[in-house]
């Protein structure tokens, strides 16, 4: 049986700008404060006594992703998604993003569909409007980076610098697993290489899988702020592991934190699949990074509008700077923690 063709169609055929046109065809604006989008020169965004937030990431082929295991629509949403959670992290809410793109002629118009497929079911989940960006030739690879563009009150906003002595440190959602399905990829991109007729065996990880390649951003966790009127002291998401976050948080601060590892929530498919790793689940937890919760700290009185929020953990309380940044293992040990997450410069 004759395999089917897949179309493929070189890019250098639209050009730059039908490229983009092909591209942001079924863009469409939802929100009131995008006023131009894709177009013109630049973007118009009225956001009327609202202050103005603007984060900035790029993912990098062979670097942030491997195309061999990252499906290009998850690729693209991914791409949004990280973005956003900085937004959130600020107690904000994004309501536009700019998409620049660098790419090697190994990319087909079709290949950049997909991504964009991605990056447009990412806008409608999290009703952000894409009004802008950038098209290029790489030597090597694919580049893609984001800008998100978000809103938020001025009593609201939340920064990395307002922890103090005597708030509790929370957590949303269960860590680690984005790191373990991360390794369960890798160990089965080496078995391929090493034999192509061998199948991947991922049914049973699903959900460390997807918190790899498609995780989401915790718009949920503003909307329950919100309602609750509660307004964090300071917060920051975790995006290259908690321990390391958690020391940006108290250096911002400056301030010293007390963990509890009991408190520090990890998924039982995570637990369970760093031990048959030979891994240490709170290792996993610390330093795994790619989870894009959200990390907060409150004040001691609002720690009964934390305790009935959903998917919302109390791990531990800022302490003096001079007491460190420690962790009270479930076996009763205090040991500092260390900041092992994720380095962007690190030689692969």
């Amino acid at each position: 049986m004759a395999e089917k063709q897949v179309k493929r169609t070189d890019v250098n055929v639209l050009g730059e700008f039908g490229l983009i046109d092909h591209l942001t065809k079924t863009t469409r604006l939802t929100n009131r404060s995008t006023k131009k989008g894709i177009g013109d020169d630049a973007a118009v965004i009225d956001n009327k006594g609202f202050l103005t937030v603007v984060s900035t990431d790029a993912l990098v082929e062979g670097i942030h992703f491997d195309v061999a295991y990252t499906p290009l629509k998850h690729l693209g949403y991914k791409a949004v998604v990280v973005n956003l959670s900085d937004i959130y992290a600020m107690n904000a809410i994004p309501k536009q993003i700019t998409v620049s793109i660098a790419l090697s002629n190994r990319y087909s118009v079709e290949a950049l569909e997909e991504l964009y497929q991605g990056i447009h079911l990412a806008c409608k989940i999290y009703n952000v409007d894409l009004v802008g960006g950038d098209t290029t030739s790489s030597p090597k690879g694919l580049y893609i980076s984001v800008t998100a563009i978000g809103q938020g009150e001025k009593d609201k906003l939340t920064y990395r610098d307002g922890a103090k002595v005597g708030d509790a440190i929370c957590v949303t959602g269960s860590l680690g697993a984005a790191y373990l399905g991360l390794q369960l990829l890798e160990r089965e991109k080496q078995v391929f290489l090493a034999n192509p007729d061998m199948q991947p065996e991922l049914e049973e990880h699903n959900y460390l899988i997807e918190r790899q390649l498609k995780p989401e951003a915790r718009k949920d966790m503003i909307a329950l702020f919100a309602k609750n009127q509660l307004v964090p002291t300071a917060m920051i998401d975790i995006s290259d592991g908690l321990a390391s976050e958690l020391f940006h948080l108290c250096k911002q601060s400056n301030v010293g934190a007390f963990v509890e590892e009991s408190g520090v929530p990890i998924h039982p498919d995570a637990q369970m699949q760093a031990i048959n790793f030979n891994m240490d689940p709170i290792t996993c937890a610390l330093s795994g990074g790619e989870d894009y919760e959200l990390l907060f700290t409150i004040d001691s009185k609002d720690i009964e509008k934390v305790k009935y929020l959903p998917d919302v953990y109390i791990m531990g309380d800022i302490v003096e700077q001079k007491d460190g940044v420690k962790l009270h293992t479930k076996g009763g040990n205090i040991h500092p923690i260390k900041a092992q997450g994720w380095n962007h410069f690190e030689e692969s």
